[in-house]
């Protein structure tokens, strides 16, 4: 997870081995057969790595371990060691499996830990422990499968340290614990504070947790005579074991000094943002700060690849959604509008159709604010409000630079609405989202914005409203029979739904006792014809729009939610929890 620890200056590299003649030396590649990968690389290009692992001359731990060797690590058998519980414990459970290292011995007279690694490349975990342990922690080289073994048999079940525990253990300890009189602690108590061990510690297990559960949101929330930590799984926040109020500030200082802020204002909000590394999966959290009555409430952002598809045909849709979807962004030139609530996942289904269309052929250009996810081949503009880069501004820059396709994160006001209408008349798709509750609300919202309905009737070739609901637990799904309440409630009545089967999750470790593990969207799509355009240019009422498109087709939230409820796949409280019933 690097970066977790701010990383002291690097000094400069001594001279290194060539990895060719490491791996001659480990008896694992011949002279010949050097010579042979490098009059490939001469004709090719490529690191010499790659392109022995290309030619099937080494393998990937063989060249791990050449490269161990080349940063001065030396090659160690783990399967069969029998590690000192106490040198194993100074590293927990969760650090370990994070940075994929196990702790293989210790001298007390040089002050110094050895650790497994699995990758030797990490070379921030060595300096990330040698900051968290206070000593000096040198590597040794191993493979990853005798890494993660060597875990699970020294670890076990029981002796992963959890957050409660190490809470238990920091609220007996005053060394934390700083005073708070009307911000006159100055920078450097607060620099103090926010990098004593336990604080740096604490807040390593709260963000490796949280990205372990794939979290989307992590809040810090100071109150009165209470300090809360909570997670946003799946949509709901769930609540953690409250640390004690003592650490409100040092964990919030150690928050702001990781997303360079100003440790010392506590008075204005800040954003910053904190890029880390955990395995092989880079991670980026975004820091949002906001003073309160108590102190400064923080909210980070994960924002995890991993975790978020950006596959058109892996976003939960169904073969008619798919179908639509694929026509609609194939379409030269238009406005096709997403709406839904904040965290309703419209900026991921605009990226998986940008992906979508995403080749050579094609220019596409995305105004952002920020920007979430980087997309290969794709230009991304973030927006600077305070320096006066605007949606607007940026998107009368964008249309001098010959764009085939456009995203704009959001429609705010009319000028952006105005240039983006400008857009697809002259020629140009584009992608934009907007806060409305559904689809047919969607064209009263621009109209009050000052648009007028010709220009939309004009631009706009669908409008999708979206929201998600969390999927029903598959390790706890059980079926059941829902009350006649339940059924009303819906627009049915017993007798029509009779044949239908309900599940709801019981609860279990797996979805941390919700019932719930992962979300899927439902779509509303309201594609435009010359009866919709028409009643636009009429002006005709949002109850009016919203029949006609019924007629035309359009599956509405609540009866799109239903169907997933009928698959299986989620349960009606959630459906009734994020969707409107209209008439």
């Amino acid at each position: 997870m690097a970066g977790i620890v701010p990383k002291p200056g690097i000094s400069s590299e001594p001279s290194r081995r060539p990895i060719g003649e490491i791996l001659i030396d480990l008896g694992i590649l011949s002279e010949e057969q050097l010579k042979q990968a490098l009059a490939e690389q001469r004709e090719k290009g490529g690191a010499l790595g790659t392109v022995l692992k290309d030619l099937g001359l080494v393998s990937e731990q063989e060249m791990l371990l050449a490269l161990g060797q080349q940063m001065g690590m030396d090659p160690i058998d783990i399967s069969s060691m029998n590690i000192d519980q106490d040198v194993v414990m100074k590293v927990d459970r969760m650090t370990a499996e994070a940075y994929k290292v196990i702790p293989v011995e210790f001298s007390e007279e040089e002050n110094t830990l050895v650790i497994a690694m699995a990758d030797p490349l990490n070379v921030h975990a060595l300096d990330d422990l040698r900051f968290l342990l206070n000593c000096n922690v040198r590597g040794a080289i191993s493979d990853e499968d005798s890494v993660r073994a060597a875990i699970d048999r020294f670890y076990g079940a029981s002796n992963s340290e959890s957050i409660e525990d190490l809470i238990s253990k920091i609220g007996e300890d005053d060394m934390v614990e700083i005073g708070e009189e009307d911000g006159e602690l100055d920078a450097s108590t607060l620099e103090t504070a926010a990098n004593a061990v336990p604080v740096v510690k604490l807040l390593n297990l709260v963000l490796l947790s949280a990205i372990k559960d794939q979290s989307s949101d992590i809040h810090f929330e100071p109150f009165e005579d209470v300090f809360k930590i909570r997670y946003r799984i799946d949509g709901a926040l769930l609540e953690m074991k409250s640390p004690p109020k003592s650490l409100a500030l040092p964990l919030i200082s150690r928050i702001k000094v990781m997303a360079n802020l100003n440790i010392a204002e506590r008075r204005v909000p800040q954003d910053g943002r904190i890029a880390l590394s955990m395995g092989d999966k880079a991670i980026d959290l975004r820091v949002s700060t906001l003073p309160t009555m108590f102190g400064e409430s923080v909210v980070i952002r994960v924002l995890d690849k991993t975790v978020v598809s950006l596959d058109i045909n892996r976003l939960g849709m169904s073969e008619e959604i798919l179908g639509q979807f694929t026509e609609l962004i194939h379409k030269p030139n238009g406005i096709i509008l997403v709406t839904g609530p904040t965290g309703s996942g419209k900026t991921t289904t605009l990226y998986a159709c940008l992906n979508a269309v995403n080749d050579i052929s094609q220019k596409i250009i995305t105004t952002e604010d920020p920007v979430e996810y980087e997309l290969p081949g794709i230009i991304q503009v973030p927006i600077h409000s305070d320096i006066g880069v605007t949606y607007a501004k940026c998107l009368r820059a964008i249309l001098r630079q010959d764009p085939d396709k456009i995203l704009v994160g959001e429609i705010r006001d009319a000028e952006t609405a105005g240039i983006a209408i400008e857009a697809s008349l002259t020629g140009h798709l584009v992608f934009s989202t907007l806060h409305t509750q559904d689809a047919p609300s969607t064209i009263a919202r621009l109209v009050e914005m000052g648009i007028e309905p010709f220009l939309l009737s004009a631009t706009i070739e669908a409008i999708v409203a979206q929201r998600l609901v969390r999927c029903i637990c598959t390790r706890c799904k059980q079926a059941y029979t829902p009350t006649e309440e339940e059924i009303y409630e819906i627009g049915f009545s017993p007798e029509e739904l009779a044949d239908r089967k309900f599940y709801f999750g019981s609860g279990c470790e797996t979805c941390k006792k919700t019932g719930y593990k992962g979300r899927n969207a439902i779509y509303e799509i309201m594609r435009m014809n010359q009866r919709l355009r028409e009643m636009i240019i009429d002006k005709k009422s949002t109850e009016l729009l919203r029949a006609a498109a019924r007629e035309s087709g359009m599956t509405d939230l609540r009866n799109a939610g239903l169907l997933k409820v009928f698959d299986g796949i989620t349960t009606l409280e959630e459906v009734v929890r994020e969707t409107l019933a209209l008439e």
